[in-house]
This record gives C-alpha cells, sequence and structure tokens, in this order.
C-alpha cells in the first residue's frame, strides 16, 4: 500500500480535514486535563529542515513525544536534499528507517518527489508555495472560538505568498469566501486563483477586502529567500499595514490572525497582538494539536504490528 502524504490541504477531503479539526479539539483537551495518550509508541518522525524554524519545529518534535513516539531533528548542516544524493535515493532510504517525515523546504519540487519515492508519509512542513499545517491550525481556532467556518468571510491583506496559496486551497476545502487585498504584481499563484474560482476575489484596497470579514490574516511582507527585497517591499506593502482601525472595518466578532514570527510595525501595528480580536498565540500553540491529529491520522500505530 502506497503511504499517505500531506503535501496540501488538496490531499485530504473535506471531511478528513474538518475531522482533523475536531480531532486537535479532542487531543487539545486531553493534554489539558493531564491524560496520557501515546498511540505512537516506539514510531520515529524524520523531520528535515532546509529552513529554519522555531513553532514547526517544537510542534512537531513536542506532538510526536506526547504521543509516545520520538522524533529526529535534521538540520540543513546534516543533510541538503539533492546535493551529494539524489532527492529519490535519500527519500528511499530515509523512508525505510522511518515511520513518517516532515519536511520544511525552499523548493515544493522537493516535497513532491521525496514523496513519490517515500514508503511512509510525508508532512509538508511549509515550503515556497504552501503552508498547509499553519492553515489546520489556524482552522482549528476559527472552529473553537467560532464554530464552523463554512460559508464565512476571510480577508487575506498582503503578500500572495504560501500561506495565502494555502489559504485559497482552504476556501475551497473548508467551504468560506477568500478576499485577498494585496499590491500588483505580488499576486498568490495564478493556476490556485484559477482552481479557487469564484470562491477568492483580489482586491487593492484592504478596507474593500476586510469589510465584513469574520477573520483577517496576514503574514510578514518579506518571507526566508527574499531578504534582499526588504526595502522595497516594505515601501510597496505600507499601506497593506493591518492595524485596529482596518479591523474595525470588519465584522464585531472579527478575529485576526498571524502566523508568526510577527514583525511590529511593518505588516501589523505596534499594538495589533494586544488587540482583543488577535488570537495568534492560542493559534500557535494549535499547531501542536492539530499536528498530532495529523500524525495519528497518517501513521500507523504501533499496536498494529504487536
Amino acid at each position: 500500500m502506497s503511504a499517505r502524504h500531506f503535501l496540501s490541504l488538496m490531499d485530504c477531503t473535506p471531511q478528513e480535514l474538518l475531522g482533523l479539526v475536531r480531532r486537535g479539539i479532542e487531543l487539545k483537551d486531553l493534554r489539558e486535563r493531564g491524560i496520557l495518550f501515546e498511540p505512537l509508541k516506539n514510531r520515529v518522525l524524520g523531520m528535515i529542515f532546509e529552513k529554519a524554524s522555531t513553532r514547526t519545529r517544537l510542534s512537531f518534535e513536542a506532538g510526536m513525544i506526547q504521543l509516545g513516539g520520538q522524533a529526529v531533528f535534521l538540520s540543513p548542516r546534516d543533510t541538503q536534499l539533492g546535493r551529494g544524493e539524489p532527492i529519490s535515493d535519500s527519500a528511499i532510504v530515509m523512508s525505510s528507517m522511518l515511520d513518517a517525515i516532515m519536511i520544511r523546504t525552499f523548493a515544493h519540487s522537493t516535497l513532491t518527489e521525496f514523496a513519490a519515492n517515500s514508503s511512509v508519509p510525508v508532512i509538508n512542513g511549509l515550503s515556497d508555495d504552501l503552508h498547509p499545517c499553519q492553515l489546520m491550525a489556524d482552522m482549528q481556532t476559527f472552529h473553537e472560538l467560532r464554530g464552523s467556518i463554512a460559508g464565512k468571510t476571510v480577508a487575506w491583506v498582503g503578500d500572495g505568498n504560501n500561506m495565502c496559496n494555502s489559504y485559497m486551497e482552504a476556501a475551497l476545502q473548508f467551504d468560506f469566501q477568500l478576499r485577498i487585498a494585496c499590491p500588483a504584481g505580488y499576486e498568490p499563484k495564478s493556476e490556485l486563483l484559477t482552481q479557487a474560482g469564484d470562491r477568492v476575489q483580489v482586491f487593492r484596497d484592504p478596507r474593500e477586502a476586510v469589510a465584513g470579514a469574520h477573520l483577517v490574516s496576514t503574514d510578514v511582507w518579506a518571507s526566508m529567500g527574499q531578504e534582499d527585497e526588504v526595502a522595497a517591499r516594505i515601501a510597496t506593502f505600507r499601506p497593506y499595514q493591518v492595524d485596529r482601525a482596518l479591523l474595525d472595518a470588519a465584522a464585531e466578532d472579527v478575529l485576526f490572525m498571524h502566523c508568526l514570527p510577527a514583525h511590529r510595525g511593518e505588516e501589523i501595528s505596534h499594538d495589533l497582538l494586544d488587540d482583543k480580536r488577535a488570537v495568534a498565540w492560542q493559534q500557535a500553540e494549535n499547531r501542536l494539536h492539530v499536528q498530532k491529529a495529523l500524525l495519528e491520522f497518517l501513521v500507523e500505530p504501533a499496536y498494529h504490528h504487536a
């Protein structure tokens, strides 16, 4: 049997994604009540990082340990996929020793090529194209605080980056309307826009995009690998800063999310994360819980082998 992978939100059915969100909430409750739950005893997750990370590393490593398993961290110094050994060869060898592999990388093709040659589940911990695990945490956070997101309006303000791309897939899979406010030339991937159809609208004016929105989300203006563009991007994106006044244009019960790290004074005003509408800390914690649900879903429990 070929392994199930999670490279994109499109790798699961809408029902499976909703099930993962609900399971994330259950696993969070178990942890808060101090109940030990270790279905992945003796299972090992390999974590390959070609990009730096705080939340992705901590949430997968802690999550795997809490589920009774172990996680092995491989930094760019330890392994550079495709340099010195073809990605396909690395995938065959590594998947023969591990029970699942999480990869945080630049080119999305690294993930797809690795997954095609892996005998165990491969999880996208972030690529230049997509960040599906973060979207699952966002969906869990909304679900906890507001119930179903189906039929609601979500506004993305800023760069049409990997987070924005995953928000477009989420609009299809979780059944909400997405409005994207971005400067000309910084739109998300055109094939994803086509795929999303009338689920997604692109605006130049952030006020138009957030009008009546139930969820407003943003991200840094310059992602990893774009350090040389920072000054130009700050100038271009200045009108796209999310501040309290912009949130006031949204729905009364709006939630504000940011996948972190945040650059206060750039994509958000200095005080925004202190606003009662901002839920970035809960959102960050939920990476742990929803990824535990994902690991439980993808990795065959140890007792199946007993």
